[in-house]
C-alpha cells in the first residue's frame, strides 16, 4: 500500500503567507500598543528619574523574560540564551541600547528632537534590509515610510529646536540599533530563536544604569508601577516582537513600530491631563493612514517569503 504525498497548492500557501503576515501585523500593533504606555505611566510616579527608571525596569524586564523563557521551556530559561551563540549578544545588545539611550537623549535634549529622530527608522531599516537581505521595496512603500516620517515632523515641529546637538546624537542610537536589530532578527530567524536575546539587553541595561542609579529608595508605589512596566510595557512586547518578524520585512517592524509614537500622546491625555495639540492629533492621522496603507491595501512582499511557523 502506497501513500501519496499531495504536492503543495500554491494557492493554499499564498493564503497562508497572507494569514501569516497579518497575524503578525496585529502583533506588531499589539506590541506598539503596550509600549506607547510608558509615558502616561510614567506621569504616575511619585519620583520620575530617568536613570533610575531605566534600571528598574530593565531589571524587572529581565525578571519577567526568565520567568517567561522557565514557563516556555518547562526547565531551565538559560539553556536558550546560551544556545543563541553571537546572534544573541549582537540582538541583545541592540535591545540593551535602545532601552537606555532614549533615557539618555531626551535628558540632554528636547523630547520632540528625539522623537524625530527616531522617525528615521523605519528608513534605515529599510535600507539595511535592501543590503543584508535583499528585500526590495515598492514605490508605496516608501511612500508610506515618507509619509510616517512627515507625519512625525508634523507632531513634534513646534517643539523642535537647533538646540540639544549631543542628545540628538545620542538618540541615533536608538534607530540605528534599532534597524540592525530588526535585520538581525529576520535573517536568523529560521535558525536561532533570538526570544532570549531581549534577557541578554535587559542584563546589560540595568548593569551599565546601576553604577548611576544606586543608591535609591523609590517608593512601594512607584516599584509596582515600574514592575509593570518592566513586565507588560517592555519584556511581553519585545518577545512579541521577535516572534512578527519571522513575516515581516524589517521596514515594516520599524514602520509600525511608530504606532508608539502616536499612540503615547493620547494617552497622556486621556488618562494623564495633557494637553494634546492639533498637530498632534494631524500628524498621528498621517502616520495611521500611511500604515493602514501598506499593510493592508498593498500586496506585501513579506507575505509571499514568509517562513515557517
Amino acid at each position: 500500500m502506497t501513500t501519496e504525498t499531495r504536492a503543495p497548492d500554491p494557492f493554499e500557501h499564498a493564503v497562508l503567507a497572507r494569514v501569516r503576515h497579518r497575524r503578525a501585523a496585529l502583533t506588531m500593533v499589539f506590541s506598539a500598543l503596550c509600549w506607547s504606555s510608558a509615558g502616561v505611566l510614567i506621569r504616575q510616579l511619585d519620583r520620575a528619574d530617568g536613570v533610575e527608571l531605566t534600571f528598574l525596569r530593565s531589571l524587572f524586564c529581565a525578571i519577567a523574560v526568565i520567568a517567561l523563557l522557565a514557563w516556555r521551556r518547562r526547565g531551565n530559561p538559560f539553556a536558550p540564551v546560551v544556545a543563541m551563540g553571537w546572534p544573541g549578544l549582537i540582538s541583545g545588545t541592540m535591545w540593551a541600547v535602545m532601552f537606555t539611550a532614549f533615557a539618555i537623549a531626551v535628558t540632554r535634549t528636547t523630547v520632540a528632537n528625539t522623537l524625530l529622530v527616531m522617525s528615521l527608522a523605519p528608513f534605515l531599516a529599510a535600507v539595511l534590509g535592501w543590503i543584508v537581505l535583499r528585500e526590495r521595496l515598492i514605490r508605496r512603500t516608501w511612500l508610506a515610510i515618507a509619509a510616517a516620517a512627515f507625519g512625525i515632523w508634523w507632531m513634534v515641529r513646534e517643539g523642535v529646536s537647533g538646540d540639544g546637538l549631543v542628545g540628538m546624537m545620542i538618540a541615533t542610537a536608538v534607530p540605528f540599533a534599532s534597524a540592525i536589530n530588526i535585520v538581525t532578527l529576520r535573517k536568523l530567524h529560521t535558525r536561532v530563536d533570538l526570544m532570549p536575546a531581549v534577557l541578554v539587553g535587559a542584563v546589560i541595561s540595568f548593569v551599565a544604569m546601576a553604577p548611576f542609579a544606586l543608591p535609591f529608595t523609590p517608593s512601594p508605589r512607584d516599584v509596582a508601577i515600574i514592575a509593570f512596566l518592566g513586565f507588560f510595557q517592555l519584556a511581553l512586547p519585545c518577545m512579541l516582537m521577535v516572534r512578527a518578524t519571522r513575516f515581516l520585512s524589517p521596514h515594516e517592524v520599524a514602520l509600525i513600530a511608530l504606532l508608539e509614537v502616536v499612540l503615547g500622546p493620547i494617552w497622556a491625555w486621556l488618562w494623564a491631563g495633557e494637553a494634546m495639540a492639533a498637530a498632534t492629533i494631524q500628524g498621528g492621522l498621517i502616520v495611521i493612514i500611511a500604515l493602514v496603507a501598506n499593510e493592508f491595501f498593498g500586496t506585501s512582499r513579506a507575505a509571499a517569503v514568509a517562513g515557517p511557523t
